[in-house]
């Protein structure tokens, strides 16, 4: 916990007062002689200013509300900088501090600052990362431990640029994909919204003077007319709850995380983008760890980390048991019942010959292969669910509104 503390300092023949946050005096000391020029007198603990404290309150109720969100490519351009001030020799520390004051992204300069305070009081960067784990993601912390444990760090952060950039050109793409559909769907959701709040209000007193059975579509219409115009804004008011609700209990109860990923796992389209792309990352870290002469066992280890999906790491996870207790690893990757036969002949072969970083990285080129071609079809893949959706709203547009149309018809006609 830090504390507020005023340093007295004589500059320019005045005496002046400057405040900050230490962690107790003597610590205050030290950042008072290196921070302020000018002729140091004395540090004491002081109390803190209304508006620091407001302002404090107001940083910390936020902190809890919303987490940090780095923009991706102010991420990736931090990484590459960082790569070439490591490749050119300067101190880690002296490198995140450079690269902080840069970056225009304030989220990503509290992260960079708090690494760098961490760095210099004893941690290693990965270690330090493990507290930002939602504001950097695993696979950066995963990349950052490979460079830290093979001692190119350089070459580790600049491939982790790669792949995040490679990362964001694939949510670039798909959201591309899915403009056209979510377009569509959002038109067709106004438009029955209008038409049930506005239109079938109007047929509403024609249905109640016919004194007949009217049917199921007609019914559903009259429901859902009753929902919208009583309930609308409590309807609505409730679904951002338990959207709300839903996400935090996702965030922070890891039973109910894993219960949601295992569903995500099991949906049409999104099961496929998760797999192919969580297979890739995990060969790829794997393939630049087994090359890096690291022994298979904590390869793995580092390589699970950096995987979102539980169901996925834990059946990953798996693998090192099976390492330890003397199986080779395409038999524990075989058992995890996410490879295909030839993929773990693939690494048999690696393994048997002596080439088995290689292998991996054929096998992450194969799994990025699968992802791009899934990503790429996406549109088609939707436009059968797009058409059943929509058809099935405008069958019950027509049928709630004209079949007891007809029926008056019929009965004009006797």
């Amino acid at each position: 916990m830090t504390n507020y503390y005023e340093a007295t300092i004589l500059t320019k023949g005045e005496k002046k007062k400057f405040g900050f946050y230490a962690q107790d005096k003597k610590d205050a000391i030290d950042v008072a002689k290196i921070k302020f020029s000018g002729l140091f007198i004395k540090v004491e603990e002081a109390s803190e200013p209304l508006e620091l404290q407001f302002k404090k309150f107001k940083t910390n109720l936020l902190k809890n509300i919303k987490k940090r969100k780095i923009k991706p490519d102010a991420l990736i351009a931090a990484i590459r900088q960082l790569a070439v001030m490591v490749n050119a020799g300067l101190p880690i520390h002296d490198s995140i501090t450079e690269v902080s004051n840069s970056t225009s992204d304030p989220s990503l300069n509290y992260v960079l600052n708090t690494l760098a305070d961490d760095i210099n009081s004893g941690n290693s960067l990965s270690k330090s990362m493990e507290n930002f784990k939602y504001e950097l993601g695993n696979l950066t912390i995963a990349m950052v431990k490979l460079g830290e444990q093979t001692g190119n760090l350089d070459k580790s952060l600049s491939a982790l640029a790669d792949m995040l950039e490679e990362i964001r050109s694939n949510v670039i793409k798909f959201k591309k994909a899915m403009a056209y559909p979510r377009n569509v769907m959002i038109a067709m959701a106004v438009a029955f919204t209008v038409l049930i709040s506005y239109v079938v209000p109007q047929f509403k007193s024609i249905f109640e003077q016919l004194n007949a059975e009217l049917p199921l579509p007609t019914l559903i219409l009259l429901k859902l007319e009753h929902i919208f115009n009583s309930y609308g804004p409590f309807v609505l008011a409730g679904g951002a709850l338990i959207f709300v609700v839903s996400k935090y209990l996702i965030s922070n109860y890891k039973k109910i995380r894993f219960g949601w990923h295992k569903m995500l796992l099991k949906t049409y389209l999104i099961k496929n983008i998760i797999k192919y792309s969580t297979l890739n990352r995990f060969t790829l870290v794997l393939s630049e760890l087994v090359r890096a002469g690291i022994p298979i066992a904590e390869a793995l280890d580092t390589a699970v980390d950096m995987i979102d999906n539980l169901p996925l790491k834990e059946k990953l996870g798996g693998v090192r048991v099976a390492v330890e207790k003397g199986q080779q690893l395409n038999e524990g990757l075989r058992d995890t019942e996410l490879f295909e036969n030839m993929i773990t002949q693939m690494i048999k072969a690696g393994e048997d010959g002596g080439a088995l970083d290689k292998m991996m990285e054929k096998v992450a080129e194969y799994y990025k292969m699968k992802f791009d071609a899934i990503i790429d079809g996406l549109s088609e893949a939707i436009e059968p669910i797009m058409l059943i959706i929509i058809t099935a709203m405008v069958l019950l547009l027509a049928l709630g509104i004209f079949m007891p149309m007809w029926s008056m018809g019929e009965a004009a006609g006797l």
